[in-house]
């Protein structure tokens, strides 16, 4: 195979960002890939903002586990909903609009959260901040995808998923101190940067207007034919384990947690929110380790590792016997969640090569799924059976998505 100076081949598939040995210091990342990031960290923040607090604000309403699973599931139902329509939206209004709109919807609908007066108004209004949610997403990864160059695009997307990660970690933190002064005080700030995010991308992005050219977008890659990705094992074992992580990372982490540390370990919303600070700064420090780790030993071996160490990990949080027991597992989640956030997006890139743009969706909806019927489950478990039951069966999709890994072919890293 020809390969161009500058990229690595890896099983047949050009891998683009590889600087070859002796090469020159890498380029800049263009400026609208550093916007991107910012804004994506002001999006994490408000949101790991409401994280710890959103379970026990919906309980203040006087209903059990499984409307709070609803109003989370809501979320992310509308999200998978309204998906495909959001393409459409780009090619009428621009990336930058559609994001920009994206972000406002979310931050007057948290905004409303906060000041809402029943159960009901509750969930219409979570539900409309998941058609806000879908938009933004969308469009800036169309965005990202469009105007970083494809020598650069890894780079690009790992800056952008940076700003998310490092708004994860502080938003917990936040939203553990703002509870203290009221159950609604973290969705009024979460407004508040959803809306700083939403300016920055209206006046400091420079592309993404409408009639924008694709001027990032390789016009030479092959396109794989859908039915071909359907059949390659690793396009269905990465759709497996993004469904394992959305039901994992909301019907569990997201859900569950929060309650556990009220009801069953008596602690307070502040515990959880440094419990899950904690677990976030250990996925930052096994991030570059885990990328790593991915290229040059392999997608497969990432994915069954990880999976099966969360797995094991979720099962051992629901029997933790105080809070310092329960961080420290969390943590242990984070490391292989670093593993789980890389390693089945590489897996995607593998099977559907350079232009996969409705693999990509799959593979995106595969985790909207297991976010909408995720919490419902484990809400409905709980209020059943016990806090074991709803974690077991999170742990049961991860320990799944790791067997079903050892069907992908083995691979050889260049």
């Amino acid at each position: 195979m020809r390969r161009r100076p500058g990229v690595s081949a890896v099983r047949g598939l050009a891998v683009p960002g590889a600087t070859a040995p002796g090469a020159g210091p890498k380029p800049r990342l263009n400026r609208d890939v550093i916007v991107l990031g910012v804004i994506a960290f002001f999006v994490m923040v408000g949101f790991g903002v409401v994280v710890p607090v959103l379970p026990v604000y919906v309980q203040s309403f006087g209903v059990g586990n499984l409307e709070v699973g609803a109003v989370v599931s809501a979320f992310a139902l509308m999200r998978f909903v309204f998906s495909p329509a959001c393409g459409r939206l780009i090619d009428w209004a621009g990336e930058r609009t559609v994001l920009a709109v994206g972000i406002g919807i979310v931050a007057l609908s948290s905004g409303l959260v906060g000041a809402a007066d029943s159960y009901l108004q509750l969930l219409l209004l979570r539900g409309a901040g998941g058609i806000g949610s879908a938009m933004f997403s969308v469009s800036a990864m169309t965005l990202l995808l469009r105007t970083a160059e494809p020598g650069r695009r890894a780079r690009a997307i790992g800056f952008y998923q940076g700003g998310f990660l490092i708004g994860g970690m502080a938003g917990p933190a936040i939203g553990s101190l703002l509870a203290t002064i009221s159950l609604t005080a973290p969705f009024f700030f979460y407004a508040g940067t959803l809306t700083v995010a939403g300016l920055v991308g209206l006046f400091l992005l420079r592309s993404g207007g409408r009639g924008s050219a694709l001027a990032g977008a390789d016009a030479s890659a092959e396109r794989t034919p859908f039915r071909n990705v359907l059949r390659d094992e690793r396009f269905r074992a990465a759709c497996l384990a993004n469904f394992a992580q959305g039901w994992t990372s909301l019907g569990v982490r997201t859900t569950l947690i929060p309650l556990f540390v009220v009801v069953v370990l008596g602690g307070t919303s502040s515990w959880t929110g440094i419990a899950l600070a904690a677990a976030a700064v250990a996925q930052a420090l096994a991030l570059a380790p885990a990328a790593r780790f991915v290229d040059t030993v392999g997608r497969k071996p990432a994915i069954i590792g990880a999976f099966a160490v969360a797995g094991l990990a979720i099962v051992a949080i629901s029997f933790a016997p105080n809070i310092w027991v329960l961080g420290a597992l969390l943590c242990v989640y984070g490391v292989a969640a670093a593993f789980m956030g890389t390693a089945p997006a590489a897996a995607v890139g593998d099977a559907a090569g350079a232009r996969g743009g409705r693999p990509v969706s799959v593979f995106s909806m595969c985790a909207d799924a297991g976010a909408i019927v995720g919490p419902l489950v484990a809400g409905l478990l709980v209020d059943t059976f016990s806090f074991s039951a709803g974690f077991a069966v999170g742990a049961v999709f991860l320990l799944l998505a790791a067997a079903y890994a050892l069907r992908m072919p083995s691979e050889r890293r260049v």
